[in-house]
C-alpha cells in the first residue's frame, strides 16, 4: 500500500491547548505522524510519496469560501493586533445572538470555531493545505486504479465542517477527498468513520446528499467530544434522509459492542452500492488513549484491517486522531498490514 506523507506538517507546532482548565502540550502535535512514518517504514508496507499540489478548487468543494480565506489570513492578522501568545478564540455568537461575520479576528475565531482547544498558530494553514493535498494525492491514486491508499495526513480533519474548525481540524481531509472521488467517477462513496471522536465535520458537509453515506462510531456525545452532534436520531435532511448513520458508544465500550456496530454500517455500506471506501481511521478508541474512553486492544486494530479488506472495495485510509502516541505506529500498521494481508 503507497502511503502520501508531507514533511510540511511540522509547520503545525501548537504551543498550548486548552485542556481541563489549564494550558497543556497539545495532545495532536508533529511526533504523532513522526511515529506513524517510522512504524510504516520498519512494516515494510510499500512506498512512500510525498503529495501532489491541487491548488484549493479541492478544497473550495466542500468548504465555505470566506471560512477558507479566514484560515489563510488568521495568523497573520492575529500578529497584526500585537498579541504575542497562540490564537484562541474567546467570544461566540451563542444562542440568541447575531450570526453575524466580525470584523476583528478576536469574533472571527470565535465565528468560525467550535471548540477552544485547538490554537490557531503560525504554520497551522501551511499544514492544513499539506494535509488536504496528502489526502487527494491518497484519492487520485484509488481513482487510478491502487486498490488502496493510506493518507498520512496532520492536521486531522473529520472535526472541520463546512465554516468551522476546531477539534484540532482545520480542512476536512476525508471529505475534500470524497468530493474529489465524487467528481472523478465514483457514483456513490462510502466514509467509515472509526475514530472515537463523532465526525461532526464530515456530517455536515454530506448530511443533505444521497451519493456519499457517511456511517461513525462514535463515544455518545452525551459524554464525548463534540457532544452537540452525533446522535444516533440524525439519519440526513432533504435528500440525504437516510445516509447518515451514527452508532454513539457509551464510555468503556470493547470490542464485542464496537465489532457489532462496525457490522451493521459494513452492511449499510453493501446496501448502498458503494464504489469507494474512505475511512476516516482514528486510533483513539485504544484502551490506553488519554482522551477517549472506548476499550479496544492493539489486536482488534488488526482485526479490523482484515475485515476492511473483506469489504471489497478500493479504499481511502485517511488519518485521524490516535492520542497515545507510543502506541499509535503499531495501532495504525495492525490495521493496513491486516487490510494488505487480507
Amino acid at each position: 500500500m503507497i502511503t502520501i506523507f508531507s514533511e510540511d506538517h511540522r509547520l503545525r507546532d501548537a504551543r498550548t491547548e486548552l485542556f481541563g482548565g489549564e494550558l497543556v502540550m497539545p495532545h495532536e502535535r508533529p511526533s504523532r505522524a513522526e511515529i506513524v512514518l517510522r512504524h510504516v517504514q520498519a512494516a515494510g508496507l510499500g512506498e512512500i510519496r510525498p503529495p501532489r499540489d491541487f491548488g484549493l478548487d479541492p478544497v473550495l468543494r466542500v468548504h465555505d469560501a470566506d471560512f477558507v480565506d479566514f484560515l489563510g489570513r488568521a495568523w497573520d492578522m492575529w500578529q497584526a493586533t500585537g498579541y504575542r501568545g497562540e490564537a484562541i478564540p474567546t467570544c461566540w455568537p451563542a444562542r440568541r445572538m447575531v450570526q453575524r461575520r466580525p470584523d476583528h479576528i478576536d469574533g472571527l475565531l470565535g465565528y468560525y470555531a467550535l471548540a477552544t482547544e485547538t490554537s490557531f498558530t503560525e504554520g497551522s494553514w501551511a499544514a492544513a493545505r499539506a494535509s488536504a493535498n496528502v489526502a487527494l494525492s491518497a484519492a487520485a491514486l484509488v481513482q487510478g486504479g491502487e486498490p488502496a491508499a493510506f493518507a498520512l495526513c496532520r492536521p486531522p480533519g473529520h472535526h472541520a465542517a463546512f465554516d468551522m474548525y476546531g477539534g484540532y481540524c482545520f480542512l476536512n481531509n476525508a471529505a475534500i477527498a470524497t468530493q474529489y472521488l465524487r467528481d472523478n467517477g465514483a457514483a456513490r462513496v462510502a466514509i467509515l468513520d472509526v475514530d472515537f471522536h463523532h465526525g461532526n465535520g464530515t456530517q455536515d458537509i454530506f448530511y443533505s446528499r444521497d451519493d456519499v453515506l457517511f456511517a461513525s462510531i462514535h463515544g455518545d456525545p452525551r459524554f464525548a467530544f463534540p457532544h452537540f452532534l452525533g446522535y444516533a436520531d440524525e439519519t440526513g435532511a432533504d435528500a440525504g434522509v437516510g445516509f447518515t448513520q451514527n452508532y454513539p458508544l457509551p464510555e468503556g465500550t470493547a470490542a464485542g459492542p464496537w465489532f457489532e456496530a462496525l457490522e451493521d454500517a459494513l452492511a449499510r455500506i453493501a446496501r448502498f452500492g458503494a464504489e469507494v471506501l474512505v475511512v476516516s481511521l482514528g486510533l483513539d478508541a485504544f484502551e490506553n488513549d488519554p482522551i477517549s474512553g472506548f476499550r479496544l486492544t492493539s489486536e482488534d486494530f488488526s482485526r479490523l484491517g482484515a475485515r476492511l479488506a473483506r469489504v471489497g472495495l478500493p479504499t481511502v485510509f485517511v488519518m485521524e486522531g490516535g492520542y497515545d502516541i507510543e502506541a499509535l505506529g503499531v495501532n495504525t500498521v495492525n490495521v493496513l498490514g491486516a487490510f494488505d494481508a487480507g
